[in-house]
């Protein structure tokens, strides 16, 4: 009797276990299936948009210069002008869609060992020493408007200057402007560049069509065109081109002024805080070196999408003069300050020109000895808190 009892829990036990183990694989695969309906409803305005571009090939290429125009070298023209919008179009889009976002270094993201720290006393003075000590050696400017390191609680990194948290690709991305439904990804340093290019020549293949549809989207409505299939392809081609143009011209314009302002739409909704406070042109250069910083040096790759964009997305040159000292900075910044301390009637150059060595000029700066002793007060580092963003 004694062993039966003794038993009894066992036998229970035993027979719970295959339950619970069968519960945790039918939730395993419940998230499983909503991670493919995510996926499938994510490629959704991708796919809205390839099959547009699908037809409207169809509609101009076959059923207006195939079919309507009777002018053998206004077919030719218009023929090797489409393709040309249509190539570099599709070049630009695949290469904003398949270009996987940047993130952040290695260097960024904390050891083991203060992982282990902030998980054992969060937010507590031991905490504030853990990120203090991370950011210390590291090329950052920017902080929340509290003041604080900018910290992910997400990817247990350190925040570089412009990168932010994709709520939709779960991570951290360099330099993000904002992720883009129309091309399933987040637009950022690694591709930005390709999206402007997107914007462009989509926009150039809408006013192209309209410009050479006009005549015979004219022709439909006097009753000049043939009663054929023809006919209300042009009139729906003219209609949706003519309302893309639209709205592409405006988004387009809007990101022109971000790149001549050096600004991406995060930061043009709310400005980067700096150590002194917010300030919403602190990344400004001039429209030059702000244009250059999107699509580089060379000229001859501007209009192509290839990657030219300069730097290494995870520290930017800016316009302020007085800097934390504590900070470290790039190469070309430390190389500056050791030659400045070998020679003081030379300070260091605003970040404007001098924090990037992609973006350097000839330009002399001398001062006076008072002028280097006042800018090297008040560049201590600040008592930094912890705050979490994601």
């Amino acid at each position: 009797m004694g062993c039966g009892k003794m038993a009894a829990p066992a036998l229970a036990a035993a027979s719970a276990a295959p339950s619970g183990s069968s519960g945790s694989r039918s939730r395993s695969r419940v998230s499983g299936v909503r991670r493919r309906c995510q996926w499938l409803i994510y490629w959704v305005p991708v796919l809205f948009i390839c099959s547009i571009l699908s037809w409207s090939y169809y509609a101009y290429v076959a059923q207006l210069c195939l079919l309507t125009m009777t002018n053998i070298g206004q077919k030719v023209v218009c023929l090797i002008a489409y393709h040309l919008f249509f190539v570099m179009f599709l070049w630009s889009y695949w290469k904003t869609i398949f270009t996987l976002p940047s993130n952040p270094s290695k260097e960024f993201h904390l050891s083991y060992a203060d992982k282990e720290l902030l998980e054992r006393e969060p937010r507590s003075e031991t905490h504030q020493e853990v990120l203090k000590r991370a950011a210390k050696d590291l090329p950052i400017y920017t902080r929340t408007m509290s003041g604080a390191i900018r910290y992910c609680d997400r990817c247990q990194l350190i925040k570089p200057d412009r990168c932010h948290h994709c709520s939709v690709c779960d991570k951290c991305i360099l330099k993000m402007d904002h992720h883009c439904p129309w091309v399933n990804n987040c637009v950022g340093f690694s591709n930005y560049k390709f999206f402007l290019l997107f914007l462009a020549y989509s926009l150039l293949y809408c006013l192209f069509i309209v410009a050479t549809d006009l005549q015979y989207f004219i022709k439909f409505w006097t009753n000049g065109l043939p009663d054929t299939q023809a006919k209300f392809h042009i009139m729906f081609l003219f209609f949706a081109a003519a309302m893309f143009s639209v709205s592409l011209s405006s988004l387009f314009g809007y990101h022109c002024w971000l790149v001549s302002k050096n600004k991406s739409t995060l930061e043009a909704f709310r400005a980067p805080a700096f150590r002194h406070g917010t300030d919403k042109n602190g990344f400004s250069l001039g429209f030059s070196k702000n244009l250059r910083q999107v699509f580089g040096d060379e000229k001859k790759y501007w209009l192509l999408p290839i990657f030219t964009s300069l730097g290494d997305g995870c520290s930017f040159p800016t316009c302020l003069v007085n800097q934390d000292l504590e900070q470290a900075s790039t190469p070309a910044r430390r190389c500056t300050l050791n030659k400045n301390e070998n020679n003081p009637h030379f300070p260091a150059k605003p970040l404007r020109d001098s924090q990037s060595h992609l973006l350097t000029d000839t330009q002399s700066w001398t001062e006076t000895n008072t002028s280097v002793e006042k800018n090297k007060l008040g560049m201590s580092n600040p008592a930094l808190t912890m705050e979490n963003e994601t």
